[in-house]
């Protein structure tokens, strides 16, 4: 068995982690000269597509061990989810102003400007955006083709993209249509699962931890996806939408959570009438 190239794979995290910041540094610059720092949304997606293709030229220049099918691989499918993402964010996001969540954090702030960027938005993202990363980068320098297991990561990166867009894709014609003004999305896979796209979100993190098994000290890398699970159903995401969920939509919301999964997909609970 090839030894795992730890030198090789500890400059390529230097090399990322430089690129993550050129990177942010750059979204930051736009933010503020478009004073719309809701761009760093329209820009997550597409920070691991960066990180990944630097980790390709890394790997490849290190003259690492790293298979080619399988950097191949994982650079498509991190491409492949990023991009999407960040398409589908920036077609709902532009040209309709700053997202309200980043003008009142700004209207809060202390201190000078550039700092609270950093450390409140975009020095956050790009901190986050390195270190879910890390099985793509990980998965570069793996030695092993493409395999059984791996295909299991194949697997749930396919069932955890199209549940994302999908998901997305039903959402964004349910709002298109001014008949469901006000109403909630409770059709399709939302019938299934209040948040089919986090629920995808988490299944591609997974699929991609999969993919960096190539050896048995991929292993390390399982913060991963538990990190963006976590993040998706406690904090950034499920948490934070069902908040203002409540809020806005009262009993009709709390009806919907009685009969629909919180995360995982399963059939909706029938409604017993009084």
């Amino acid at each position: 068995m090839t030894a795992f190239p730890w030198g090789d794979f500890g400059l390529n995290l230097l090399i990322s982690a430089v690129a993550v910041v050129i990177f942010f540094g750059l979204v930051m610059a736009i933010g503020v000269a478009l004073k719309d720092h809701s761009i760093i949304d329209i820009s997550w997606g597409p920070s691991f597509v960066a990180i990944a293709v630097v980790s390709w030229f890394a790997s490849g220049a290190s003259g690492s061990p790293g298979d080619t099918a399988r950097r191949a691989l994982v650079l498509a499918l991190t491409a492949i989810w990023g991009l999407r993402l960040g398409a589908y964010i920036g077609h709902r996001n532009l040209g309709k102003g700053e997202d309200p969540r980043y003008t009142a954090l700004l209207r809060h702030r202390t201190g000078p400007l550039f700092p609270f960027l950093v450390k409140r938005i975009y020095g956050l993202q790009a901190v986050l955006a390195f270190i879910v990363s890390v099985p793509v980068q990980f998965a570069m320098y793996e030695a092993r083709g493409i395999d059984g297991l791996a295909c299991v990561g194949i697997a749930l990166w396919v069932i955890g993209f199209g549940f994302e867009a999908i998901g997305d894709w039903q959402l964004a014609r349910f709002k298109a249509d001014e008949r469901n003004a006000g109403r909630i999305m409770d059709r399709g896979l939302w019938a299934w699962t209040r948040h089919p796209n986090y629920f995808g979100d988490a299944c591609v993190w997974a699929g991609l931890f999969v993919l960096a098994l190539g050896s048995p000290w991929g292993l390390l890398t399982v913060f991963s996806p538990i990190i963006m699970t976590t993040l998706l159903m406690r904090y950034s995401g499920k948490a934070l939408l069902e908040r203002r969920m409540r809020r806005s939509k009262g009993a009709d919301f709390e009806a919907y959570v009685a009969r629909t999964s919180g995360f995982f997909p399963r059939p909706p609970r029938r409604q017993v009438r009084a």
